[in-house]
């Protein structure tokens, strides 16, 4: 069983309303939450509404048949698949493509859509909304409608009429207008879920306002009208290592940001992943290579400092020439100072969080040299989203990745080589770099 919730633009409350839909219907069945496009923050509500871990789907990073096995890996024992989509349903990385769409997701995985209408305002124009996105591609199948921001319950019968009697599309529920319900906003998006104390608190409103808004039943039976998956099928990840090693992985408060696949290629490879915290424990653990993902350490840059004998086990184990792989937080981490607070100091610069995003793009890389992660001549996808900024008046490095689409370091250049230490703005997804866990485990292995 598999669903879409589909948006006719960003701002519907797709978060609220999947999150809480996950929540309502985790009370019956095992649910596995996904989240189409590169997004930490809307799976961190998701894995804390299922007590599963949110896993991405993204076209732009996976081909159509890596698509659907990362969603058959993620589904193992799992009841029924709620997908959440990105912006609107068919926006992407082009103006008529697919790719990087919620509907090119819908397309791989052939599964019902429910769209979510902000109907503020809204009658029979939310009917011409409906026909537009039905008419749109035929291929996608719009199983149903979701009215969000409803002014009252007349207002909500109106609307549905108009679109079950003019779109033959049925509507499934309404959900008054609430703002006291909405989430905070952070640079990166959403706040994450892991630094709100009240989270729960918040999924536990959205998940009883979805129980009297929304026909869960319905929704399941139309879950239940996908078909059968077994067809046309590419690994997202190859296995070349066999060998016992441990990857020593970055996990607090402060960096959370990683995905799942990510981490479980790296165990296919052999390797046995050991979780620390920068912010809270005084050593590494006793490992072969590290990974540290992204996060906010530009929030806790005074605590990190102030943590010496973390920071001088990380600088060590550079020294030894171990392998360390960072990305995006975990690069400023690297860094000399984060706002003026010393940190690890493997790189000579200064980071700093800026007013402006500094980057916010879907990437293509070409790779330079050969590196703890990648080959040279390799190219990869990934993408960029920070407000941070590494400070390079003249390069003392050289870089591991040209960007040939988004932006990069320093002059469209990424990937901070120094001893076996690679750090990058670029985040990767291992099914647009297949050989990534293996040869990070490869590389733990050679000293």
């Amino acid at each position: 069983m598999r669903i879409i919730l589909a948006g006719t633009g960003s701002a519907v409350g797709k978060t609220t309303i999947a999150t809480g839909i996950m929540k309502a219907l985790s009370e019956k069945y095992n649910v596995q939450p996904f989240k189409v496009g590169p997004d930490y923050i809307d799976p961190s509500y998701h894995t804390l509404a299922t007590g599963n871990t949110s896993r991405n789907l993204d076209s732009f990073f996976m081909h159509d048949g890596q698509v659907r096995d990362s969603f058959i890996k993620g589904m193992e024992n799992k009841d029924i698949a709620v997908i959440e989509g990105v912006r609107g349903l068919y926006e992407g990385i082009d103006s008529i493509n697919d790719i990087g769409s919620t509907a090119s997701i819908a397309k791989s995985l052939k599964a019902p859509v429910i769209l979510i209408i902000n109907s503020r305002s809204l009658v029979k124009s939310a009917a011409a909304l409906v026909l537009g996105f039905k008419s749109l591609d035929p291929e996608i199948n719009i199983a149903g409608v979701i009215l969000n921001k409803v002014k009252n319950k007349a207002h909500f019968e109106k609307t549905k009429r108009s679109i079950e009697e003019i779109t033959g599309t049925e509507v499934i529920g309404g959900i008054i207008r609430d703002d006291n319900i909405s989430i905070e906003q952070r640079h990166l998006g959403l706040v994450p879920a892991r630094e709100r104390e009240n989270s729960l608190k918040f999924i536990d409103i959205w998940c009883e306002t979805i129980k009297n808004s929304i026909d869960l039943d319905r929704l399941v039976e139309i879950a239940k009208t996908a078909p059968k998956i077994d067809y046309n099928l590419e690994p997202i990840w190859n296995k070349l290592n066999s060998k016992k090693v441990k990857i020593g992985v970055a996990y607090d408060e402060v960096f959370n940001f990683y995905y799942k696949e990510n981490i479980e290629s790296i165990e296919a490879n052999g390797a046995k992943i050991e979780y620390f915290s920068p912010l809270n424990d005084e050593n590494l653990p006793d490992i072969d290579g590290l990974y540290i993902g992204g996060g906010y350490p530009e929030l806790f840059s005074k605590e990190l400092s102030n943590n010496k004998s973390m920071l001088k086990d990380i600088k060590s184990f550079h020294l030894d020439e171990r392998p360390i792989f960072a990305e995006c937080g975990g690069l400023m981490y690297l860094t000399n100072s984060i706002h003026e607070d010393k940190v690890v100091d493997i790189y000579p610069y200064k980071s700093i969080l800026t007013e402006r995003v500094q980057a916010l793009k879907y990437t293509i890389a070409e790779v330079q040299q050969d590196n703890i992660i990648s080959k040279k001549g390799e190219v990869f996808h990934g993408h960029e989203f920070h407000y941070s900024k590494v400070i390079v008046d003249k390069p003392k490095h050289d870089f591991a990745f040209k960007i040939t689409r988004g932006k990069g370091s320093y002059n469209n250049l990424d990937g901070f080589i120094e001893k076996n230490t690679l750090a990058s703005y670029v985040h990767t997804h291992v099914a647009a770099m297949p050989n990534f866990g293996g040869n990070l485990c490869l590389s733990a292995l050679e000293k």
